[in-house]
């Protein structure tokens, strides 16, 4: 009796990482997913109980698809579901986190695109109510086993900050930075009230800067000025926040464990995050109004063209690494 040959592996040359899918992976309003199930015909659909939701890939197993969940517990045990999953050799697959997030209109319009390099957490540490923080201090959030805030030296140990490849990003920037992006009248009107933010008031680009992951939803110049302390702190001072979002520490965490078992290599990462909304109020504004207007009234003014310019910014760079694999495949892009 001869045993049945073991199925050959998918070998993915991209994963696409999306957060989020409002509703079905196609035919309806979309979320993060429904772009790219639908213009890089992920087609068939991989059973996936141990995921947030089934997978997909297009008919010759090149772009894999997967959406993790909100948040990073869940983006961490799907992605680590998925780098264990035997079905799929992704030693050599390339990772493109694509999603939505609100920008700080110190450095950026709605709408934009934004590749990062800098990774930062904003989960761990301690905290002291605001109403109870020493004079001087200006945050209640403190590093995790620290006495004070912004107490040096910086300790990324557990995961409070990835760099990703500085001359991989570098190359992505580079082939989509005049990826021209959509403006809408809805936009306008947003960042016409952004009256002092004058890279706030432009119309929508591919740019650079960095990213800060928290599970909770915050909002307003006070948490805007955390944030960007709290990244340059992380960073030693090279990173600059420009978004904010939810699961991208957990996904590289996963990777990150996942790259010591030899399943993925996590120099293979790109983070693009889009321009939905700004993380603070307009000037002489209120932070709890800004939070309701965008998010529980009619909607992110910026939701529907960010979406569209995660896939259009993004969809070059995977487009590339498909189309010269034999290059691509054994050796890491990098900015001349």
């Amino acid at each position: 009796m001869t045993t049945p040959a073991a199925a050959e592996p998918i070998r993915p040359k991209v994963v696409v990482v999306a957060m989020f899918e409002a509703g079905a992976d196609s035919g309806d309003r979309p979320g993060e997913f429904q772009y790219w199930v639908e213009r890089e015909k992920l087609t068939q659909v991989l059973p996936f109980p141990q995921g947030f939701r089934d997978l997909r890939t297009n008919a010759e197993g090149s772009v894999l698809g997967v959406v993790t969940g909100v948040g990073t517990a869940k983006s961490a045990a799907t992605i680590m579901a998925l780098g264990l999953d035997p079905r799929f050799d992704l030693s050599k697959s390339y990772w493109l986190v694509a999603g939505i997030a609100g920008i700080d209109p110190a450095d950026g319009p709605l709408g934009s695109a934004v590749w990062a390099e800098w990774v930062v957490d904003g989960d761990l540490g301690h905290e002291i109510d605001a109403r109870e923080i020493p004079a001087g201090w200006t945050t209640g959030y403190i590093p995790l086993r620290k006495k004070e805030p912004y107490q040096l030296p910086a300790d990324r140990s557990e995961g409070e900050a990835y760099r990703l490849q500085p001359g991989f990003v570098e190359w992505a920037y580079q082939l989509t930075k005049d990826v021209k992006l959509g403006d809408t009248e809805p936009m306008q009107k947003r960042r016409a009230l952004y009256t002092g933010f004058p890279q706030a008031q432009r119309p929508p680009v591919v740019m650079r800067g960095d990213t800060l992951s928290a599970m909770t939803y915050w909002h307003g110049k006070h948490l805007n000025r955390w944030a960007n302390d709290w990244v340059k702190y992380f960073s030693d001072g090279a990173g600059n926040y420009v978004t904010t979002a939810m699961e991208d520490t957990g996904t590289l965490q996963s990777l990150t464990f996942l790259d010591r078992a030899k399943r993925v290599d996590v120099k293979r990462v790109l983070v693009l995050r889009t321009a939905s909304n700004f993380d603070m109020q307009p000037a002489g504004g209120d932070a709890a109004e800004s939070l309701s207007g965008e998010k529980l009234g009619p909607g992110y003014s910026a939701y529907l063209p960010s979406l569209e310019a995660a896939h259009r910014v993004g969809s070059v760079v995977i487009h590339e690494l498909v189309r010269d694999w034999s290059k691509y495949e054994s050796t890491l892009p990098a900015a001349k």
